[in-house]
Formats: C-alpha cells, sequence, structure tokens
C-alpha cells in the first residue's frame, strides 16, 4: 500500500467515492490505503456529507506550515479496555452509519443508531451522545425521536436521576420488525377501504385493491417469519 500522505488526486478520489454513495472500506480498496487512512481525512474534513477535495487540500497545507513551526508529536491513539484499535472501531461505526443511511434513514438518525450499537453498554444519556457524536441538545433529541418513531430504541428514565438514557438491545430490532408489519397491515386496510370507494371496476379502485393484497401479505409473512425466529 502506498504510504505517505493523500495526495491532491486521491483527495478527489475521495470525494467522487462518497459522493456516490461508497463506503470508507470501499474507497480505500481503490486507493490501496488503509481505511483507519481514509476515516481520518474525512471526519476531519466535514464529514461524509461535507468533504470538499479543495477545502481538505488547503486544510493539510495549513497544518503542514503550522508543523513546520511548531513540530508536536500527536499522542497515540489508545487502545480501549478490551484491547480494539479505536480507528478500527471508528471506522466501523462510519460504515455501519453508511448502511443505516441507505435504508432509509437520515445521517443524524443513523448516527446516533450506530453509536448506542457499537457501545459495550447498549444505553447512553442525550448528554452522552452529544459528547460522542459532538452535535448539539437539538439535534439528539430530533435523532431519538425517530428513532423512536420507528420503535428502534427504548428510553428509561434512571430511578435516581433526571436524566433519561436510551436503549438499544437484542429485542429492538423484532419489536421493529413487527412495528414494521402493523404499518404494512394499517396501509392495506386504507387501500381495501379506497378500493371500494373508488369501485374495485376502475383502474384507481383495482389499483388499491392490488396494493392490498400485497400489503396484506407482506404482513402476514414478516408476522410469521417473527414468529418462527421468536420460537427457534
Amino acid at each position: 500500500m502506498p504510504g505517505g500522505r493523500l495526495t491532491e488526486q486521491e483527495r478527489q478520489d475521495i470525494a467522487s467515492g462518497l459522493a456516490d454513495g461508497h463506503t470508507y472500506s470501499e474507497i480505500a480498496r481503490r486507493l490501496e490505503r488503509p481505511v483507519s487512512t481514509i476515516t481520518r481525512e474525512v471526519l476531519r474534513n466535514g464529514g461524509a456529507s461535507g468533504y470538499r477535495a479543495d477545502r481538505a487540500q488547503q486544510a493539510t497545507a495549513v497544518r503542514a506550515r503550522r508543523g513546520k513551526s511548531a513540530p508536536q508529536r500527536p499522542a497515540p491513539a489508545v487502545a480501549d479496555a478490551h484491547g480494539r484499535d479505536p480507528e478500527a472501531v471508528r471506522a466501523l461505526e462510519e460504515q455501519f452509519t453508511d448502511i443505516l443511511v441507505s435504508t432509509g434513514l437520515s445521517r443524524m438518525t443513523a448516527r446516533v443508531l450506530a453509536c448506542l450499537y457499537i457501545t459495550d453498554g447498549g444505553s447512553l444519556t442525550a448528554g452522552e451522545l452529544v459528547q460522542r457524536l459532538r452535535v448539539s441538545p437539538a439535534s439528539i433529541s430530533k435523532a431519538v425521536g425517530e428513532l423512536e418513531q420507528h420503535e428502534l430504541i427504548r428510553r428509561e428514565r434512571h430511578p435516581r436521576g433526571r436524566r433519561d438514557r436510551y436503549v438499544i438491545d437484542g429485542d429492538i430490532w423484532y419489536q421493529s420488525w413487527l412495528a414494521s408489519a402493523r404499518r404494512n397491515a394499517m396501509l392495506a386496510a386504507f387501500a381495501r377501504d379506497g378500493g371500494e370507494t373508488l369501485g374495485p371496476g376502475t383502474p384507481a379502485g383495482e389499483r388499491l385493491v392490488d396494493m392490498a393484497r400485497l400489503l396484506e401479505q407482506l404482513a402476514q409473512d414478516m408476522i410469521q417469519a417473527a414468529e418462527r425466529v421468536r420460537a427457534g
């Protein structure tokens, strides 16, 4: 793999890769660079949604000039209590976030969910999320609201404190899956009633009836699949 600082062309390639929706791992493989190098580059220059190659190149030049006038040795990354590489964990969290965004979650909501999942305790307060993700309390509040709406997290109140904790556990995806099945069933019922209102023999009515049949079957299959997994 090539060493040294990223070139201007490599930064252009990173920007193009992010714009095309590629993960850090895919970009790293294409450039034959470590994933940690790509992760640091993007995170220190605006993140996946704000990365600009020209700005990153300018920022690097500024840091290089500062380094010549006042050389400093960067502190080495310290492994956590389980001996894990912090850069590898950070890269994993970013990749998880990108995947969650591709499923339809907003980036901030995906970041909160990924952060909760990768935290060993599986729960954090709003203040801890603000500190870890370095965003505003309002951003966290909006994100956890969306996650609660989709039943992807649950809220717990500490018995001896006033701060809520946001928790994720093994039951979350099961509950979220059932919630999705219920939404499909509700939409199917609406579509069937709508088909009757518009007239079963009309094009619009038939369209809604077909929609109802599909969603009813999906809802039923989802519930049965969840029950099989639960029982097994």
